[in-house]
């Protein structure tokens, strides 16, 4: 088994370690890699693993992933003999599970079971992100031509989105959440996808929460900008579980120019929270809710 390094400062913002803050400047971890039994714990790790080209490498996913197959399903809060068991050299984990589960994180480490936290906080961590992955197992070529891939794709729908005049493009709200009211913070994921699609987020100056990609946007903070918003964006899912009724019937609301037009859509949360290839199908998904009129170039057969 070969040695590589990673950098730091490479993953510094993409995964929770036990190093002081300080270190993630200066310091190099050492993994011995590439690592071909892994257990990966969020159905985005998989997905990535999986178009690296990885498929008898990951021993086990999490019980919610949509990978199909026979592989052992794990619980994070599950009995950690289960993954212990597999005899895995890395555990691919997020930093919710790291809050969430650390009974697993605790036991796997008394085993000196390798367990790294990746999960890019930012839309500009993106390819850093899917770098890491390929150099923790083996695949460096495999990730640039994703990284390649993606950026081509992306620029056929942004090269599209230029062709819309700056006085048509559409103001949206994004909700992440409606009880309280959150959007997403500027350089989250989401944000990437609605401007990457030709949106204008009118919540711009919204700052995010701690370590999340939500930013709390008050009720009244919103309203204030009411006659700005041509089209409600949300995300629908087991986090925000909205639904049109419920922002067509909120105080207010008719105060806003795309509530009373009902130009309000729902975005399946699992489309706009995970940072894999699907993203551009996703773009192009909320290009078409945003310019229906506009030719959909870039979109159908990404």
């Amino acid at each position: 088994m070969r040695s590589s390094i990673l950098p730091l400062v490479l993953l510094a913002c993409l995964f929770f370690a036990t190093l002081p803050a300080a270190a993630a400047e200066t310091a190099a971890l050492p993994l011995a890699g590439p690592f071909q039994r892994i257990v990966s714990l969020w159905p985005a790790h998989t997905a990535n693993l999986v178009e690296l080209g990885l498929d008898r490498e990951i021993l086990a996913v999490a019980d919610d992933d949509p990978l199909p197959g026979k592989r052992p399903r794990i619980a994070c809060d599950g009995d950690p003999a289960r993954v212990i068991a597999l005899k895995p050299d890395l555990v691919l984990i997020r930093p919710q599970i790291s809050r969430d589960c650390p009974a697993l994180v605790r036991a796997l480490e008394q085993r000196n079971i390798r367990v790294l936290s990746l999960q890019p906080a930012k839309a500009s961590q993106l390819f850093a992100y899917w770098e890491a992955l390929g150099k923790l197992t083996g695949r460096e070529r495999e990730a640039r031509t994703m990284i390649e891939t993606f950026s081509r794709k992306l620029a056929t729908i942004t090269a599209d989105v230029r062709q819309i005049p700056k006085e048509k493009r559409k103001r949206v709200y994004f909700e992440a959440a409606h009880r309280p009211l959150h959007t997403f913070a500027p350089a989250s994921l989401a944000m990437f996808v609605l401007e990457s699609a030709g949106g204008v987020n009118v919540a711009a100056d919204a700052e995010r929460l701690r370590e999340t990609p939500l930013a709390a946007y008050g009720r009244e903070r919103l309203l204030a900008k009411a006659d700005q918003i041509d089209l409600y964006l949300a995300q629908s899912g087991r986090t925000n579980p909205v639904s049109v009724d419920d922002i067509l019937r909120e105080p207010g609301f008719k105060a806003i120019p795309a509530v009373r037009k009902r130009q309000i859509f729902l975005v399946d949360e699992e489309l706009i929270a995970q940072p894999t290839m699907a993203l551009i199908q996703t773009i192009g998904f909320v290009k078409s809710l945003l310019y229906p009129d506009y030719d959909q170039n870039g979109i159908t057969g990404l």
